[in-house]
């Protein structure tokens, strides 16, 4: 009896987190997609309602328009890629690649990126070819999250290093994204890799981006069998990790 009820109140206390974590998220959803639906909305009334705005000024409104369309698709894209995640809809594509090949091509694709944020990528050594068993195209995303995020939090004028960590024994690279930024608190840590969480709200939205790209990265990571993780210092940087199986 003792062992029965101990198990119905670990499935009780099981339930009521789940339903804390849906009204948190559902919360948080509604906010994601509110914020540029309403500067969508108000935009567009502008447009409408005011006949004499000059060009330059109609100009700069569709422009922001289109910025916050964009966010819109960026969310449900995200959404609709974690979905498919969760009921096991993605395919993975495993096959033998260059690690630091893929690294130096993400670097190339963010390099204007990182320059208009006054951001240096770069590796912490030299490293010669490895090779992992993993989806190319995923294991790029996570990559791109990452070091976007790297970028859009790091101070300027500062570096973004990426590291890898070989585990010959067994069969593992940790590879690691270190930024030059203002750091995390711990308290926020354990939560980071939740949907929609963020740790300043008010300032990562205004940074952009869906809400979503952590936890896109925990998802892609752990249907490899892999591993992820962060460590970070207030005033001094992050280090977000994640590993992969090599050949």
């Amino acid at each position: 009896v003792e062992k029965f009820a101990q198990e119905k109140l670990f499935e009780i206390d099981t339930l009521n987190k789940q339903a804390v974590f849906r009204r948190e998220f559902v919360g948080n959803l509604a906010h994601e997609l509110k914020t540029p639906l309403f500067s969508v909305q108000s935009y567009l009334l502008t447009l409408m309602t005011d006949k004499q705005m000059e060009q330059e000024v109609k100009a700069k409104y569709l422009k922001r328009t289109a910025k916050n369309v964009e966010r819109l698709v960026s969310i449900i894209e995200d959404l609709d890629f974690i979905t498919k995640l969760d009921a096991n809809m993605m395919e993975i594509n495993t096959q033998e690649f260059d690690i630091v090949a893929l690294i130096v091509e993400v670097f190339d694709m963010l390099e204007t990126n990182a320059l208009n944020n006054k951001v240096n990528l770069h590796f912490d050594k030299v490293y010669f070819q490895i090779k992992v068993l993993a989806d190319k195209q995923k294991i790029e995303q996570v990559l791109i999250n990452l070091l976007s995020n790297a970028i859009k939090y790091a101070q300027k004028d500062s570096l973004c290093t990426v590291k890898i960590e070989e585990f010959p024994e067994e069969h593992t690279v940790k590879i690691h994204v270190m930024d030059q930024s203002e750091g995390i608190s711990k308290e926020h840590l354990p939560r980071l890799f939740e949907r929609f969480y963020r740790v300043d709200k008010g300032r990562s939205r205004g940074k952009g981006g869906s809400g979503l790209g952590l936890s896109i990265v925990k998802h892609i990571v752990e249907i490899h069998g892999g591993e992820v993780g962060v460590t970070s210092k207030l005033n001094e940087g992050s280090d977000f990790w994640f590993t992969l199986e090599t050949v």
